[in-house]
């Protein structure tokens, strides 16, 4: 990790959103600027990890394939009876993680977290000591998968004696630590929900998510006033012209490649801008 440049990605949660993470990622790599530390969340953790794999320009373009073929990949692509035979015998998620595993598994050239060209750490929530957990080394698929364990959809994934659920129930889009781990550059990346105003609620169905978002977005917001003067943060824009707060079409990837193309030409000109000003 460089002591001089310090430059960290930070990759936020989002589900099937995280496919404007790529757009970001490659207006990134195209101008040249390479992390040093790589922290990621949930959907956050995947993008992530493959890119600590390989910062390249390459690397991106693959992961835009993999977004785009995601429906092919298995990944959340189970029939309706193989969901309903999955909740009746498991009670607990709807679909499997092996789909997800072995995707990793086909993509990441190394297997350890430690062996990754860029340093990379992921974080999951602990379901026994309620509370974050880091991974900074050991399985990469292991730690990415515990991060990406979202309830109700995914099994609770186990490591060692411990379970984990997705990361985005403890630190939905990781700056503080970034920050903690001595980073005086910050590019985040998230998928366009943090740039959309909370309004208060006018209908019942309304009142869990506006609920939710305000717990996915505090610490966030905490973790943005409390960064010390000297440390610049990049919260790169989206390009969406709306964001749902819930992803409800979870396994609809009709819109991956219009998110990936408007995320990067959005964060172009704002990284553009921003060398024009130094």
């Amino acid at each position: 990790m460089s002591e001089q440049a310090g430059v960290a990605f930070v990759l936020g949660g989002g589900g099937i959103l995280g496919s404007t993470q790529v757009g970001m990622l490659r207006a990134l790599i195209e101008r040249g600027i390479r992390p040093d530390l790589i922290v990621g969340t949930s959907v956050g953790a995947l993008n992530g990890a493959l890119i600590a794999a390989e910062p390249s320009l390459a690397a991106v373009h693959r992961l835009s394939t993999v977004w785009t073929s995601l429906s092919e990949s298995g990944v959340f692509s189970s029939s309706v009876f193989s969901q309903a035979a999955r909740l009746a015998r498991h009670r607990t998620h709807l679909h499997s993680a092996e789909p997800l595993r072995a995707l990793l598994d086909q993509h990441l050239p190394v297997r350890l977290i430690e062996e990754l060209p860029v340093a990379f750490q992921t974080v999951a929530a602990s379901i026994e000591r309620a509370s974050a957990h880091w991974f900074t080394a050991g399985s990469i698929t292991d730690a990415v998968l515990a991060s990406c364990a979202v309830p109700g959809l995914l099994p609770p994934a186990a490591v060692g004696h411990e379970h984990f659920l997705d990361g985005g129930l403890v630190d939905s889009i990781p700056v503080g630590r970034a920050v903690a781990m001595g980073m005086r550059e910050v590019y985040v990346l998230h998928v366009g929900r943090i740039e959309q105003p909370l309004t208060p609620p006018r209908w019942p169905w309304q009142v869990g998510l506006v609920a939710f978002e305000i717990a996915r977005r505090h610490r966030f917001v905490e973790d943005l006033a409390s960064v010390p003067d000297g440390i610049r943060v990049h919260l790169l824009p989206s390009g969406a012209p709306d964001t749902p707060g819930v992803s409800v079409r979870y396994r609809n990837t009709s819109r991956v490649l219009g998110r990936i193309e408007r995320a990067h030409q959005a964060s172009g000109n704002y990284l553009d801008g921003v060398e024009q000003h130094r």
